[in-house]
């Protein structure tokens, strides 16, 4: 059985600049080639939870498990990886280029807070999902009073 890598930390680097993202954005539109920096894109995600749990759900279709990397806080998620462009085909006229390749990192801020050491993740169809348990604030104990 393969795992996907997990590494839990106390805290995120800051988010990357949107105004380069924008600039890139725009000329990406004119060619799909053109970028400031490395390649990036973005995955698209769904963050759900019930009273247990918050289930991260991303798209992340053609990334390799091994190119996959998980890190875990109390409060965020952060994922990172890397999709491989597929070969060019030499001498054709590209009419639409929408798949995005190369590296992507998302820091997901949770709803709850959550119990690191209590995280499952698993890849299957192109979607990844990482299922993380509430800390459970609400429970009450009992506790015993003794004499003075």
């Amino acid at each position: 059985m393969d795992y996907i890598k997990i590494r839990f930390i106390k805290d995120f680097d800051q988010i990357g600049s949107k105004f380069e993202k924008t600039i890139e954005d725009m000329f990406r539109s004119v060619h799909p080639m053109f970028t400031i920096a490395e390649r990036r894109w973005k995955p698209q995600m769904d963050i759900y939870e019930t009273p247990e749990e918050i289930i991260i759900l991303a798209e992340i279709a053609g990334v390799n498990k091994e190119d996959l990397e998980l890190e875990i806080s109390s409060k965020a998620v952060k994922m990172s990886g890397n999709r491989s462009e597929y070969p060019r085909v030499e001498n054709a006229t590209y009419r639409l280029a929408e798949i995005q390749y190369g590296k992507f990192e998302r820091i997901l801020y949770l709803p709850a807070p959550i119990d690191p050491e209590v995280v499952s993740a698993s890849y299957s169809n192109g979607f990844l999902q990482i299922r993380l348990a509430k800390f459970l604030l609400d429970k009450t104990h009992k506790i015993p009073v003794s004499d003075g």
